[in-house]
């Protein structure tokens, strides 16, 4: 069974772990946001692609979900110390990823390339694909708050810097509407048998993959079975600001708001056992409905969510 997801985000990674146990490497294409992608220290920095490989590779910090298990953070001590910011914190061993991404995409290499050959020096033989090789940044507009600049901010001063706790306007996808896919994007979902959409973010991990043109169309045209899992249980989200940028989208923050951003290509919707009253308002969307415990609390839970996924899709 060859699977296609398309993944952003602490609650992609988990699942991806778990669909790993059940399908073959080769048969598994993940196709990852880039619009958190920023730069740190003049250096290009990936979360979303980062975080999947590092669970692919074994070598994630389940805990935090993100960045390398037993990781030490010397150098981001060190460069404090030197009046540096220091709001992004990047490990030790993490940044060799980044140093090295940046010497090669400065050489011209295209994202893509890179990520491929980040992946198969980790050992990790399944294929990762940036959603472009085209730069597309995720952008958030905030209200005047006391003491705080208003105005656009990179996600990643929205999420890290300032913790997410600003009120959210608006959201853009700078870039969007000049990027294309990366290649192998259109054929991982037009060829595969079941395409799944993580636990992510609507907003800011999906909205940015589907920003890019040509990739809802994509979606709309393959014959596989689309399954999403709803990233919300009852009125919030499992983790992350998605509440808040959902309902600066004008989406209401439950599993059905969830169906609302995907509507028009999503067939199914995994939505949490509290949530089972959905179920007749996402038919009435054309959209199935699957009912289970979606929190994945350890990674027993990833691989029976991940199978409840693949098993709802073919149902």
């Amino acid at each position: 069974m060859r699977v296609t997801a398309l993944a952003g985000g602490t609650g992609a990674a988990k699942l991806i772990r778990g669909l790993a146990e059940l399908v073959p490497p080769s048969d598994l294409t993940i196709v990852v946001n880039t619009g958190d992608d920023a730069r740190i220290w003049g250096l290009h920095v990936s979360p979303d692609l980062d975080s999947v490989t590092y669970a692919l590779a074994g070598r994630l910090d389940v805990a935090r979900g993100w960045g390398l298990r037993d990781e030490t953070f010397n150098c981001l001590d060190a460069v404090g110390a030197l009046g540096a910011e220091t709001w992004f914190n990047l490990g030790d061993r993490d940044l060799a990823t980044h140093l090295v991404r940046t010497e090669r995409l400065n050489a011209g290499e295209p994202l893509s390339a890179v990520t491929a050959q980040l992946a198969r020096r980790q050992g990790v033989a399944s294929l990762i694909l940036p959603m472009s090789d085209d730069p597309v940044r995720t952008r958030i507009l905030t209200s005047d708050l006391p003491g705080v600049a208003s105005g656009w901010l990179d996600f990643q001063e929205y999420f890290v810097r300032e913790k997410a706790s600003l009120a959210v306007v608006d959201v853009a996808y700078a870039g969007a509407s000049d990027a294309t896919p990366a290649p192998g994007v259109v054929d991982a979902i037009a060829d595969a048998d079941v395409v799944v959409v993580c636990p992510s973010n609507p907003v800011t991990s999906i909205g940015p993959i589907l920003a890019v043109p040509g990739l809802v169309a994509a979606l709309h045209a393959t014959r596989a079975p689309v399954i999403g899992v709803s990233p919300i249980v009852g009125d919030a989200p499992v983790s992350g600001p998605a509440g808040a940028l959902m309902r600066a989208r004008g989406l209401p923050v439950s599993s059905l708001g969830v169906a609302q951003a995907y509507r028009g290509w999503l067939d199914s919707l995994v939505v949490d056992v509290r949530d089972a009253e959905f179920a007749s308002a996402l038919r009435d969307l054309g959209i199935a409905s699957v009912v289970a415990d979606i929190l994945m609390t350890d990674h027993a839970r990833e691989v029976a969510l991940a199978r409840v996924v693949l098993e709802g899709a073919c149902a």
